[in-house]
């Protein structure tokens, strides 16, 4: 397939292909798909004649910086508009969504912008053997089907919600946060903690505790879980295994070991882990990323024996714990150029399956960097993949949101609304939050950085500064707990 791009109707002759990829009518990343920008043309490759639409990160006048996508489109030996197909795809979606979610009639200024939106698409149609002419027109077309979505999620997000916390399905558990062991002897951080969470996350890694096969180091882990659990909120700690290269031991990385040994290594630790906290941690990320870290090559059987072998672990010294499954990147594009990797839905669907015993499944919702599944995504796009997860027969937890509360490299990664600052990075949480526990399948969201880290992969991304001074984002969020629970 091929797309001629334009700007300000103007044929492009750069352009830069941050978080590109192809996938199919299933939404699955494709394998062994290319994307590159050769002559003015965006030339897509595929293994297959299989239908198949592409997804990068566009422009949008006024709204920002986002990763979008067109619909899934047949190969013609002609190049389509990349901004018509763009505008094709957010109308669509506009539509599947306004019936999954019965919601046909808008206010009247909501109205006006839907039908100024198909207007313009429909004109650009009608005109598209002018190239340029077509693009302005999808151009105005695609920004105000952005706006009106947008809009749409946060009026379906508002009904859900007001239901959900008159029939009292929020815990007190829902809002967590990630926390640096290191600061839990503070008194302020732990007070501002309290105050907005009820669920306090301590990392774990186990390459950084088992130095020397066999010998755990929990110092600094049992001085943080001590100090955690002398105030009012519940502790939950993970992830306990994670095959990404930065959480192995380096022990066993150095090692040629096979799976049965790495099996036997990871249920060994596991266990020390769970048996040392069991009586003070009530929620474990028991084992994360699978679907998209896998260092070792396991094959499907090892990915699910490893897996069920780390939940019995939990389960045999913690029984009342709850066990999170945590999934990386839920849209997947890792599927596409990663080996031995398995698409979010399959792999949540396999573990299902087979039977292993667990109770709930984490999501990852980190945007703002220059990485596979971090490309700055709007609140349409949130809301629709968390609607695809709600048929997974098991509760679900968002386990990792983060999002940056400066300017980086937003031509790179995606902006929102304008450049990232505190004051955005406090909108965006507001709107997320609201619409994540609008739906009934999310039992709780947990933020990743209680603070600002100075080596963090997206800047400042912290609710409070380095300094423990609060942000617009963590103000926000108390707010937001407050109104939950009455205060």
């Amino acid at each position: 397939m091929r797309f001629q791009i334009f700007n300000n109707g103007k044929p492009l002759t750069d352009f830069s292909l941050h978080g590109a990829y192809l996938f199919g009518s299933d939404g699955m990343a494709i394998r062994k798909a290319q994307v590159a920008f050769v002559d003015g043309v965006l030339e897509c490759y595929k293994p297959s004649e299989e239908t198949a639409g592409v997804a990068l990160l566009w422009p949008v006048e006024g709204f920002g910086r986002i990763l979008l996508s067109t619909t899934c489109l047949p190969e013609r030996p002609e190049p389509y508009n990349l901004n018509l197909e763009l505008a094709r795809g957010r109308l669509m979606q506009i539509i599947n969504k306004r019936e999954d979610w019965s919601i046909f009639e808008d206010a009247e200024d909501t109205a006006a912008l839907y039908e100024e939106a198909q207007d313009l698409f429909i004109r650009a149609i009608q005109g598209i053997s002018d190239g340029p002419v077509a693009s302005q027109l999808a151009d105005e077309a695609l920004q105000k089907a952005i706006v009106f979505s947008e809009l749409l999620a946060a009026k379906h997000a508002k009904l859900l919600f007001a239901t959900r916390g008159k029939n009292h399905g929020f815990g007190r558990g829902c809002l967590g946060c990630w926390v640096d062991p290191k600061q839990v002897a503070n008194p302020a951080y732990l007070e501002q903690l309290a105050g907005a969470f009820g669920l306090a996350m301590v990392p774990f890694n186990w390459g950084q505790i088992e130095l020397e096969r066999g010998k755990y180091d929990f110092s600094k882990l049992d001085a943080c879980i001590s100090m955690l659990s002398k105030r009012k909120v519940a502790i939950g700690a993970g992830p306990l295994l994670c095959f990404a290269k930065e959480y192995l031991p380096k022990w066993l990385l150095e090692s040629n070991t096979d799976f049965e040994k790495i099996r036997e290594c990871s249920y060994e630790f596991v266990s020390a882990a769970a048996a040392r906290y069991g009586g003070m941690v009530r929620t474990w990320n028991v084992i994360s990323g699978l679907n998209a870290f896998n260092h070792f090559g396991f094959g499907f059987e090892q990915v699910l024996e490893i897996t069920r072998a780390a939940n019995r672990a939990v389960k045999a010294a913690a029984e009342r714990a709850l066990r999170i499954i945590e999934v990386s990147n839920p849209w997947g594009e890792y599927y596409g150029q990663t080996a031995d990797t398995i698409p979010p839905l399959v792999y949540m669907d396999m573990v299902i399956q087979s039977g292993i015993s667990f109770d709930a499944f984490g999501l990852t919702m980190r945007f703002g960097a220059d990485e596979s599944g971090m490309y700055v995504r709007d609140m349409m796009q949130i809301s629709a993949i968390l609607d695809s997860f709600a048929p997974i027969s098991r509760p679900m937890y968002i386990t990792n949101v983060e999002i940056p509360g400066r300017d980086g490299a937003a031509d790179v990664v995606g902006s929102w609304h304008g450049p990232w600052d505190k004051l955005k990075q406090a909108e965006w949480l507001d709107q997320f939050y609201r619409i994540a526990l609008s739906k009934t399948c999310i039992d709780g969201v947990i933020y990743s950085n209680f603070t600002d880290v100075a080596d963090g992969a997206v800047p400042d991304s912290g609710l409070l500064t380095a300094g423990l001074e609060p942000k617009e984002s963590y103000l926000a969020l108390k707010r937001f707990h407050d109104r939950i629970f009455g205060r």
